[in-house]
């Protein structure tokens, strides 16, 4: 069986993976859902990167799965450990030398979000809408949970200081989009993903938070990676 490392996005709540962790477990996996300090200023990807190798400890057989902001931090512990397999999910694409805060408007993000809004008939210059962006293909209960707890608290740290590895690391990656992510559109990840890892993503129905909204399809998705 399999060590699978989540690692979440931003606001790095190990809660991000409550449905996913004990499906893992019911198939005889061993979990370790990462609680990254995004409220820490001093704590910057190295920093989100000794949290993750501190987590896992001793354990083998490594399976990461990264969501969103994450892509940034696990490659980093990929050059630590020994990592089996990497999954990207829904996950920002680093390239050598381009901070997290430069992604943004390198990769073209705002243009796609902006174009996804105005499809669906949604102020393109409007406020941040936590509904439209995150939530809206989420159990009800999930969402008015996420609703009450309010804005996501992340430290802009990670965001400043160019991602340092200097090539993609040699172990087998896989990234999983989600076909329905307004923040991350699907057309979107499909350019930047075949730019920078030079491979097609694999997709599946979700919007950005595919592991709250469709946990057991995810779970099987990982589950094929793993077996193949």
């Amino acid at each position: 069986m399999a060590t699978y490392v989540l690692i979440p996005g931003a606001g790095g709540h190990a809660s991000y993976w409550r449905f996913v962790e004990p499906e893992l477990r019911a198939r005889g996996h061993d979990v370790v859902a990462v609680e990254l300090p995004a409220g820490d200023d001093s704590a910057g990807l190295e920093e989100y990167a000794d949290v993750i190798v501190h987590a896992i400890g001793d354990r083998t057989d490594l399976i990461l799965v990264a969501q969103s902001m994450g892509g940034f931090s696990a490659p980093l512990v990929c050059e630590r450990l020994k990592v089996d397999l990497l999954i990207l999910l829904a996950a920002m694409t680093p390239k050598p030398g381009e901070s997290a805060g430069e992604w943004w408007a390198a990769t073209g993000q705002g243009e796609a979000e902006a174009a996804v809004k105005q499809a669906l008939g949604q102020p393109v210059d409007g406020p941040f809408d936590p509904l439209f962006s995150f939530l809206h293909d989420l159990p009800l209960d999930v969402a008015i949970e996420l609703l009450a707890k309010g804005e996501i608290v992340q430290s802009g740290t990670p965001f400043v200081k160019p991602w340092p590895l200097t090539a993609w690391p040699d172990v087998p990656t896989k990234f999983l989009l989600a076909r329905d992510d307004r923040f991350f559109p699907a057309e979107f990840q499909r350019r930047i993903v075949k730019q920078r890892l030079g491979f097609q993503p694999d997709e599946m129905p979700g919007g950005h938070l595919v592991a709250l909204a469709r946990p057991l399809e995810l779970v099987e998705r990982l589950e094929a990676y793993r077996r193949k």
